[in-house]
């Protein structure tokens, strides 16, 4: 039977492509701002188009917090792509009118990035953390970034008992070194979009719906 996956509807632009893409690897998608469908399937995929502020904003009135930690509280997968990543760490720089806080699930703060040409837009190439499954048969691949923001340092590194447990990190390069995915027990997450890049997107998309 396919994995059941939600693409969570809550104002962030066009996400048909994310739908298409999902249903393309075997996934049965549906896309829905509704509370319950999003608690109840196998994957939560939260997409992120625009800024940073937009997004929590709309995250908030669909009750996206609420939702992704209740999700993760019982283990169960969350996918965040672009600005959905950004919103997971503590918080943004982003110009808006009033203080940009994150959903805090890792530490960090999205900054703009010290490049000659924002935003970044195109192929890039990227550092696959070891063991990843993530990026399983595509770790040499290039990914679709466009974003003019991210995190540019990893602050959570478990020691002792927990180090086994480490986030995987993978990083890219513009202008400043920056993540460019994280994986972290049921939470997941790519600045680059998976769905706009090609073969290696769709491989990738793949490992995570086998997973669920």
């Amino acid at each position: 039977m396919s994995a059941d996956v939600v693409v969570l509807d809550y104002g962030s632009g066009n996400v048909r492509s994310a739908v298409r893409a999902l249903e393309r690897v075997g996934a049965s998608v549906t896309l829905t701002d509704d509370p319950v469908r999003a608690l109840e399937c196998d994957g939560l995929f939260v997409p992120g188009v625009g800024n940073f502020h937009a997004c929590m904003a709309g995250l908030a009135a669909a009750h996206g917090p609420r939702i992704i930690d209740r999700r993760l509280s019982g283990g169960r997968a969350v996918l965040g792509v672009c600005v959905g990543m950004q919103v997971l760490f503590d918080g943004s720089t982003e110009p808006s009118g009033s203080p940009l806080e994150g959903l805090g699930e890792w530490p960090g703060t999205v900054e703009r990035l010290p490049a000659d040409i924002v935003p970044h837009m195109g192929w890039s190439e990227v550092e696959v953390a070891d063991g990843s499954s993530l990026f399983a048969g595509v770790e040499q691949e290039r990914f679709y970034f466009v974003h003019s923001y991210a995190v540019q340092q990893w602050t959570l590194v478990p020691t002792g008992a927990f180090a086994r447990v480490a986030p995987r990190v993978t990083w890219a390069r513009h202008g400043a070194k920056f993540v460019a995915a994280v994986e972290n027990g049921p939470l997941s997450a790519t600045q680059f979009h998976p769905e706009k890049s090609g073969d290696a997107g769709a491989q990738l998309l793949e490992n995570w719906v086998r997973s669920l």
